[in-house]
């Protein structure tokens, strides 16, 4: 499908209006996307919100404005395309524009997508999770990760009377104030008090916290494996696992499965399934219904008075239009090969970057799951190389992080894979070089 949507990965355009003469290469190759950057500083706090900037990026490098996208690929105002590991943020799991998906959240939209009361597709959805999660008993939508994760850690104070929330350094739980990883903390400070954090993975600071609070914490929040920014992933050990849940249920503390990233490419019943773990509440959302604004938080049967008695609402929480292209979303997952072909994909890309990445003298490292893998180089710790090599793929028209864990998506294709290592062995040597 390479240009067909606009120029294919690595070629450029210089916009609709004739780019100025002087100007540098990244100013004509982005010439309309700064255009609006600029109209955008005017009149938007920022220009571009947080990560989605290409400041955190690499500046120079990277669109910012996109104008379409379809399958795999995505196309920036300019008319550059990419092959892209972003995925939208992971929120694209069965590919941009996918027909089964969009036909019939659309033909809803034409019918009615916010009403009154919620459309039957609700009950619909809810048993459908309820019998796909392993061991969860009902289920409460909701629109993006910090709602879910903001409304389990306020049942679980609720139900237990205790306020203590224990979480990982690092970890990544949403924006509201409690979990926010504001550079400002002072204006946060009360709503931050009762939250403690201990290093992922070590069991020992985590049973200090349990000796240290003994009978005021209210639930421990973790991320199926940790996936801190400008770090490498994490995968959990057996034993913490089993020291979380053994201190939890000492403590009479909920344990909270955060799933909104990874939600649905390790395995269809939850990663808590992949992982062994057995959580009282799992968050979920990005790739649950492809890109339309969709979230759940699910619990067993014991918190469900607890949840019951909350007054759960949002003007938009009962929007008919992602429920559709949930049920839809599942459907096509499972028809294009699930888990397992992300797993398969995602093994292709690791094998093949860092065998370019030992031929080419560097020490370059996948972490994390194969369907939403992180490369880091063990000779930079200051993630300087990391900067260069998501910069040159970037130029060669695909489309990496390099502070951020990728995305496998079900529309990647082995001549995907293919290019994009054609384009990492020319990224390599350019960082040799």
């Amino acid at each position: 499908m390479s240009g067909e949507m606009g120029n294919g990965p690595g070629e450029q355009s210089e916009g609709p209006s004739k780019a100025k003469q002087g100007q540098s290469r990244a100013e004509k190759r982005f010439e309309t996307s700064i255009a609006y950057f600029e109209r955008a500083a005017k009149v938007i706090p920022g220009g571009i919100y947080g990560s989605k900037s290409p400041g955190f990026l690499v500046p120079g490098h990277f669109p910012y404005y996109l104008s379409h996208a379809k399958g795999s690929r995505i196309v920036d105002v300019d008319g550059n395309e990419f092959i892209d590991y972003l995925c939208g943020y992971g929120s694209q799991i069965v590919g941009y524009g996918n027909p089964a998906v969009d036909e019939p959240a659309l033909a809803q939209a034409r019918k009615g997508d916010l009403l009154n009361q919620p459309h039957p597709v609700m009950v619909e959805l809810a048993e459908r999770l309820v019998g796909l999660v392993d061991g969860m008993d009902w289920a409460v939508f909701v629109k993006n990760g910090t709602d879910a994760t903001t409304l389990a850690t306020s049942i679980a104070r609720a139900d237990t009377g205790k306020q203590i929330i224990i979480a990982a350094e690092g970890a990544y739980h949403g924006a509201a104030n409690w979990c926010s990883t504001n550079v400002f903390p002072v204006f946060t400070q009360a709503e931050q008090r009762d939250v403690r954090y201990f290093p992922y993975n070590d069991v020992a600071a985590l049973e200090a916290l349990f000796r240290q609070h003994r009978e005021k914490i209210a639930c421990v929040i973790l991320t199926p494996y940790h996936h801190p920014t400008y770090k490498p992933q994490q995968l959990p050990t057996p034993e913490f696992i089993a020291t979380v849940e053994r201190l939890c249920h000492s403590e009479g503390a909920y344990f909270i499965m955060d799933d909104i990233r990874a939600n649905f490419r390790l395995s269809m019943k939850g990663s808590h399934s992949f992982f062994g773990a057995h959580p009282e509440m799992i968050t979920m959302g990005k790739a649950l219904a492809n890109g339309y604004p969709l979230s759940v938080l699910l619990g067993t049967e014991g918190l469900k008075k607890t949840a019951s008695s909350f007054f759960i609402t949002g003007t938009y929480w009962m929007s008919a239009v992602p429920m559709i292209a949930a049920m839809a979303t599942l459907d096509e997952m499972e028809r294009l090969g699930g888990t397992e072909r992300l797993a398969q994909l995602g093994r292709m890309l690791k094998e093949g970057l860092e065998s370019l990445g030992r031929e080419a003298g560097f020490s370059a490292r996948i972490s994390g799951p194969l369907a939403i893998p992180y490369l880091t180089f063990d000779e930079d710790p200051d993630l300087f190389l990391n900067q260069r090599f998501c910069a040159a793929m970037a130029d060669r028209g695909v489309f990496m992080h390099p502070h951020h864990n990728w995305f496998i998506s079900l529309a990647h294709t082995e001549e995907d894979i293919a290019q994009t290592l054609e384009a990492a062995r020319g990224a390599f040597a350019e960082l040799r070089d």
